[in-house]
């Protein structure tokens, strides 16, 4: 497959062939193209049965996409810089563990990530370690690249970036050499992986990571997903080399985003600082083509049932009761959040504090918010302004015998917090930017069928593409009195509108789990896999050689065959089939011949046996 080199508008190709022989730049015209179409039969009867067999597009693609929550069967590997703990006692790490753990539970893939041990640089092989049907793969980061890469560029540059908080950000331009000289340590540990079906990169840690993979000889499908939200081009011209950084994620085969917002602001970007415009969800390039998609992250809301039946440990339990105390015959919101300057708690207390001012007593908060990144400054003052602001309220609103916020560091497991989520009567889910946000859709999955709580949530988290107005509350998180409103509103709301809100919401987290999100995925990327030999299907281009590119390719093939099979005496039955084959050629190249700026490599032309212009298969290997 084409891979760029250099700049976006200047390419060194390879044509996939055994023979070296120098190829050309060329975009078809429409009187080219017709004649491609015009000729092709004829190159047909030439190649006979050498030709691609029809076997090689039918049988298990074909199955696999029938059967829609499946994912398909290749031997996948899933990269990411934080892993899980797969363990349902522990609490997770994060949004992007708690996604992945079941995918690689249930998929048997094969799941590389950073360990917490720090490491010299020296390649060693990978331990892996089962998880269910899969593996994990621990990596020791190199020691000397670590802090550039994770603390300066990656959590003090893209994070606030990508979350469009411009004035948290830090020009860590020292950093990047380190974060791509780290992407370049992770790319070789997973050479030895190379034999592997498909590779599937999570987050803002790898954005470079695919032409890292590429660049050292990995020509298998790799695709990218994106956790984070993504901005707009004024914003993203603010990280240090945004447009390599960009040009290395067109190195991807496929982008995944989560929701139409990030899509969009990801094409916007590229228009501006590339002139490439996406047509269809597929951008071109002379590496090839990227597909674009939303691919909106789930949860499993199964086992939450099993989680509010289970027991905790003697000492989890312990803490669940005593927190729960605090708020008997009273009612409570709960907010569970990394302590993140993205996850808008200042604003939420704040908040509080105005609800309490004009409904003295009404309301508590339980605010879960286990400690982050503490060794980045930006995280250490964030901290001290949420709990200076939390012993504000406290000291302001609260009495002898009630404490208006009740505030945690302590992580807790799945099954803990299913118990929290279910005894709250709101969940405030108020980020200022954020990718997806999986409490929201946990909360939801929580709550008990007859008397559920109400979802309070922040236009700007992308569960609200999934959560419409009719649903959760729906609040703009920079304004602390739409929040106090809304948490009113939803403290107050009567039984009927409670269930109609909540149920429509857990029909939606029902009909589309984790499991759907990654089956989807992937069926996508299984489409970047290779199906026809470039150098047998010239009349096409080298461009188009696999089932995503050429949906339509199964159905030619087929008549080919048949086409092929039939004895050349007889003449009328040999025409009929030709008949066939032409038109399941017109119909696999229609959606072919405008998409924008497509590079085609064109056989020389030729005199076929009986006087007509043609193309000899051979024509490319002198």
């Amino acid at each position: 497959m084409v891979r760029i080199h250099g700049t976006l508008h200047t390419s060194t190709f390879d044509s996939g062939s055994t023979s070296q022989a120098p190829q050309q730049d060329k975009t078809i015209g429409q009187a080219d193209f017709d004649l491609q179409l015009e000729e092709a039969p004829l190159e047909l009867e030439q190649q006979g049965d050498g030709g691609p067999s029809h076997a090689l597009v039918t049988g298990e693609m074909k199955g696999r996409l029938d059967r829609v929550n499946q994912q398909p069967d290749m031997k996948l590997v899933v990269i990411s810089n934080r892993g899980a703990p797969f363990d349902p006692n522990k609490p997770q790490t994060g949004g992007l563990a708690a996604a992945l753990e079941p995918v690689v539970e249930r998929s048997g893939a094969l799941w590389m990530f950073s360990s917490e041990n720090r490491g010299d640089g020296t390649e060693r092989p990978l331990p892996l370690v089962k998880a269910g049907e899969g593996y994990v793969a621990k990596l020791d980061l190199p020691a000397a690249h670590h802090r550039g890469y994770y603390r300066d560029f990656s959590n003090s540059t893209l994070w606030p970036v990508l979350h469009s908080l411009s004035d948290r950000t830090s020009r860590a331009e020292e950093g990047y050499d380190s974060y791509r000289q780290m992407n370049n340590f992770i790319a070789r540990a997973a050479f030895d992986l190379r034999d592997r079906d498909a590779f599937w990169v999570h987050d803002y840690h790898l954005l470079p990571l695919g032409g890292d993979l590429h660049n050292l000889g990995i020509e298998r499908p790799t695709g990218f997903f994106l956790h984070t939200p993504w901005p707009t081009p004024d914003m993203i011209e603010r990280v240090p080399n945004y447009r390599e950084l960009m040009k290395s994620m067109l190195e991807y085969d496929l982008l995944g985003f989560q929701t139409n917002r990030d899509l969009n602001n990801f094409l916007a970007c590229l228009r501006t600082y590339f002139g490439l415009e996406g047509k269809d969800g597929v951008v071109t390039t002379e590496r090839g083509q990227t597909r674009l998609q939303k691919f909106p992250i789930g949860i499993d809301p199964r086992p939450f049932a099993e989680y509010l039946a289970a027991e905790l440990s003697p000492a989890e339990q312990e803490k669940i009761s005593s927190l729960l105390q605090n708020f008997e015959g009273a009612k409570f919101a709960i907010g569970v959040d990394r302590l993140d300057y993205t996850k808008g708690i200042d604003k939420r207390v704040e908040a509080f504090n105005q609800l309490l001012a004009a409904e003295p007593g009404s309301i508590s908060l339980l605010q879960i918010a286990p400690s982050s990144r503490a060794d980045v400054d930006e995280y250490r003052k964030y901290k001290e302004e949420v709990e200076n602001a939390i012993n504000h309220v406290n000291a302001e609103h609260g009495k002898e015998e009630w404490k208006p916020i009740h505030y945690t560091n302590d992580p807790f497991s799945q099954a803990a917090l299913a118990r929290l989520y279910r005894a709250a009567h709101v969940g405030v889910v108020t980020p200022l930017r954020e990718g997806m946000n999986l409490v929201a859709k946990e909360y939801v999955a929580a709550q008990d069928p007859k008397d559920p709580g109400v979802l309070v949530l922040s236009k700007f988290a992308g569960a609200a593409e999934d959560f419409n107005e009719d649903e959760a509350l729906l609040i703009d998180p920079n304004h602390p009195e739409e929040i106090a409103t809304a948490i009113s509103k939803a403290a107050n709301m009567r039984l009927e509108e409670r269930v109609m809100r909540w149920r429509s919401m857990m029909d939606k987290t029902e009909s589309y789990t984790i499991h759907d999100w990654s089956a989807d995925y992937l069926r996508e990327l299984d489409k970047s896999r290779i199906t026809v030999p470039a150098n047998q299907f010239h009349h096409l281009g080298l461009g188009w050689t696999n089932e995503a590119q050429m949906p339509m390719y199964q159905n030619y093939a087929a008549a080919q065959t048949a086409h092929n099979a039939i004895d050349p005496a007889d003449a009328a039955l040999k025409e009929a089939a030709y008949a066939d084959v032409k038109s399941a050629f017109v119909a696999l190249a229609a959606p072919l011949k405008h998409t924008q700026d497509r590079l085609w490599d064109l056989p020389a032309r030729t005199a076929s046996r009986d006087g007509h212009r043609g193309q000899e298969l051979g024509a490319r290997e002198d």
